[in-house]
Parts: C-alpha cells; sequence; structure tokens
C-alpha cells in the first residue's frame, strides 16, 4: 500500500456509485437464512389477515432481521440496506421504512405468537445444520431484563422493582453458545418470576424438539425462586441450580453449618488481601459448604442447598457491619459441591447475551406505543441475535469463541464494504484487499453454502 501524505480538504466527496454495499458481509447470515428457509417459514406462520401490513411478510420480516445485523434498531434505522447495491446480498427485495412501521404495528399477540412457531422451527433447522448440542448436555439460562422506554404512551411500560419505566421480557439462552431459545415480552410491573413456569414448559418443549436429547440443566437467579418453576423442571426431568433469597429461615440454617465443613476456594482478591490465621495458613476470600434443605415451606422436597460465603475487603463499608457475605443456591445435581459451585456462577454469563440482544440486535429501544408491536421487535431481535451467532457455530465452529460479541462479529465480518459488479451473466462482490479477517469469510461462506437447504 502506497503511503498517503495529503491535506483531507483534497479529497472530493460523491454519493453517486450505484454497486456500492455498505454491509457486504451480511451476505453470510443472508446465506444461512435463505439455507433455513427463513422467509417461506414466515410466509407459511404468520398470517396477519387484511391488516394494511399483511402483504409479503416474509420480506419485511426478514429486511428488520437484516437492518438488525447491520445495527440498525429503529425502523428508520432499517433505510441503511436500501443504499445502492446493498440489498442485492440479501437475496430478496427490500421493504421501505414506512412500509415496515405499517407491517409491525398491524401485529397482536396472536400474530407473536405465530412468529415464536417461527423461531421455534427455525432453531430445529439450525441444530440439524450443525449448531446445537444435539445428544450432549445443555443448560439453559433463564434471566429477564429491563428494556427503558420514555414517557407514559407506551401500552403496558411500567415501572418494576428497578424503578425504571420499561418493559421486562424474559430471555432463555444456552450457555457456553449464547443463541437465543425463547423470548417474551411482559410489562414493566412484572415480576422476574411471574410467568416463568409456562416459559420454561415452552422453552423444554423447543429444545427437545430442536434434537437435544441429552440431559438437560437450568441455572436462574433468584427472581425464579419458586415452586412453580421448581416443579416444572421436575415434571420435563430437567435439573435445576437456583438461587434462592436469603429468608430468616435460610440464614438459620447457614448459621448451623460447622465451621470445619467450610471449604476454601480461591476467589476475588488474592488470600494474602484477607490475612492468615492463627496457624500462619493464609486466609481465602471465599467458603463454600453445603447442607440440605426443604424449599418453599413443608411442601417442598429436600434439596442440596450449596452456599458461598465471601468475606469482604477491608477497606469496604460492608466490612463494618458485616464478616461475610453470603450467597446460595438450591440443586438437584449430583456431583462435586465445588464443581456445582462454581458452575452456577457461569451463570453470568447470561449477561453476555442480553449485552447483545440491546447493543447488537435491536433491542436497545422498544419503540412503539403498542405492546405486541413491541412484542413482534423483540422476537425478530432473538432471530437477528440468532442468525448472526450460528454464522459462527456453523460457518466457522474452531475459529469464533463463544464469548465473541455481537459486535465483533459485525465489525470484522457483517460490515463490510464492497461492490457489486456484473460480468458474463455473473455477479461478484468484491471486498478490500488486505482484510484482517478475509481467511475467515471466506471459511464461512463455503461451510454456509454447503448447508443442505431446508424445505
Amino acid at each position: 500500500m502506497p503511503p498517503f501524505s495529503h491535506s483531507l480538504d483534497r479529497i472530493g466527496v460523491a454519493f453517486d456509485d450505484p454497486h456500492a454495499v455498505a454491509h457486504a458481509g451480511l451476505l453470510l447470515p443472508a446465506t444461512l437464512a435463505q439455507k433455513l428457509s427463513l422467509p417461506a417459514l414466515l410466509d407459511r406462520h404468520v398470517d396477519l389477515g387484511t391488516a394494511p401490513g399483511h402483504a409479503h411478510v416474509g420480506l419485511e420480516a426478514m429486511t428488520v432481521v437484516a437492518a438488525m445485523l447491520a445495527g440498525a434498531d429503529s425502523i428508520d434505522d432499517t433505510a441503511v440496506l436500501r443504499a445502492a447495491a446493498t440489498g442485492a446480498v440479501l437475496g430478496h427485495r427490500l421493504r421501505a421504512p414506512s412500509t415496515l412501521g405499517t407491517f409491525r404495528r398491524s401485529f397482536t399477540y396472536g400474530h407473536v405468537r405465530q412468529v415464536d412457531a417461527v423461531s421455534r422451527a427455525a432453531l430445529a433447522r439450525a441444530r440439524a445444520a450443525g449448531a446445537g448440542p444435539g445428544g450432549g448436555p445443555l443448560t439453559i439460562e433463564l434471566d429477564s431484563t429491563i428494556c427503558e422506554t420514555y414517557g407514559p404512551a407506551k401500552q403496558g411500560a411500567g415501572f418494576g422493582y428497578t424503578k425504571v419505566r420499561g418493559y421486562h421480557p424474559l430471555l432463555a439462552t444456552r450457555a457456553g453458545a449464547g443463541d437465543i431459545l425463547h423470548t417474551r415480552l411482559r410489562g414493566g410491573r412484572a415480576h422476574s418470576g411471574r410467568g416463568g413456569a409456562s416459559f420454561l414448559r415452552e422453552t423444554f418443549a423447543r429444545v427437545r424438539a430442536a434434537g437435544a436429547t441429552g440431559p438437560i440443566t437450568l441455572r436462574a437467579d433468584s427472581g425464579f425462586y419458586a415452586q412453580a418453576v421448581v416443579r416444572t423442571c421436575r415434571r420435563a426431568d430437567v435439573r435445576f441450580s437456583i438461587t434462592v433469597r436469603l429468608h430468616p429461615a435460610l440464614r438459620t440454617a447457614i448459621a448451623s453449618i460447622p465451621a470445619e465443613a467450610w471449604t476454601p476456594i480461591p476467589y476475588g482478591s488474592s488470600a494474602g488481601t484477607f490475612g492468615f490465621d492463627a496457624d500462619g495458613h493464609p486466609i481465602s476470600g471465599a467458603d463454600v459448604a453445603e447442607t440440605t434443605s426443604a424449599p418453599f415451606g413443608t411442601r417442598g422436597t429436600p434439596v442440596r442447598l450449596i452456599v458461598r460465603r465471601v468475606r469482604p475487603t477491608q477497606d469496604s463499608q460492608l466490612a463494618l457491619f458485616t464478616e461475610f457475605a453470603y450467597h446460595a443456591f438450591i440443586t438437584d445435581r449430583a456431583g462435586d459441591m465445588l464443581s456445582l459451585e462454581a458452575d452456577h456462577r457461569a451463570h453470568a454469563e447470561v449477561e453476555t447475551a442480553i449485552r447483545d440482544l440491546k447493543e447488537g440486535a435491536g433491542l436497545a429501544h422498544l419503540h412503539s406505543g403498542r405492546f405486541a408491536a413491541n412484542a413482534a421487535w423483540l422476537t425478530f431481535a432473538g432471530l437477528a441475535h440468532n442468525c448472526g451467532r450460528w454464522v459462527g457455530m456453523i460457518g466457522l465452529p474452531d475459529a469464533v469463541p463463544a464469548r465473541t460479541t455481537a459486535a465483533t462479529l459485525r465489525r470484522r465480518l457483517f460490515a463490510l464494504p464492497g461492490r457489486l459488479t456484473r460480468s458474463a451473466r455473473r455477479w461478484t462482490l468484491h471486498l478490500p484487499r488486505d482484510w484482517p479477517w478475509q481467511a475467515l469469510f471466506g471459511a464461512a461462506l463455503t461451510r454456509l453454502r454447503a448447508i443442505r437447504a431446508s424445505c
């Protein structure tokens, strides 16, 4: 590359290239969507009746999904796909933002459930293409989040326990992979556990139908510490690991654990920060012990209660009031106590999927005043997120780490500038020479094109 040394004032600007492609890398998720027949699935399952946006459901929905992968977080942002020849790499015609707005407002909650059926079928097809656990163990992460809104005109939005106005959707993700297994939008006043049992029943049915034949484990925080959730897991033959609320009876049970039952673990600050005991041994930052508990009063079946106690750092305010902070969870899994405790802590990885939905798949805002329109937007965000994750799982199974963020995938693979030309009746997409991730792009495209197309 020749060196450049000139004033930037000398560079002229002209928006006049009809062959330019702003997000040429969308060829990868678009190829995957075509192989999974997502547009046909949407046309087959979603029937908007005579609503104004009822025509061409597959085209309109896939335009929204592609725009989300390009970074759009509103209907107006979908116009990014209509620049020059960008739409040519998507394999379908694009719809105008005004048309997409009408399309989204045509949804009722029943139509959202129809899109749920599409995402369930897409999950099964992606598993068949190589993006699934198959007969191996599967861990489901259950969580909820807050989608903040502004103004009182949003249907169903309200102030929840966080004192933030918004919606409170439920999310189920796959541990270690980050793809979305199921979503459900709820009003802002919904408690974390509200609707959790029915949501889980649907999630378990989805993953079983998608080919997950191995053991399943549910990990969840204290918002889902409820008898209905545990009962649902047991009926579905799913193991559980759920954080518990530290109510007085539980604190009494923890206090009765003998001192010799606590096992030190490496955690947080180095052991030297907490000093040494009378025998000169370093004091660990945390300890773990186990007892049994009958959750939910006399109606509960005794289960394992694993407790981690953490010493506050010496200069923190918490150290003035207590010697330990306690974190406990119940589980019906067999295995070593320390391994189970470390595994339960890994539930925090669900926050990565939530962040990617908000920053990488258009869920930063829910703009419509209609609850069903926002619920549809959430479902489309899940489809967009999964298309991005599945490109990595299927196209680059050994080259893209599971923790790779949506922003990284977009920067390296999707947001490529390109130029589309045609010669001898064949299209060629010209991409930047010396692109650092050129080999990854080529390998992913080859694998995705090798997928046998779904009917």
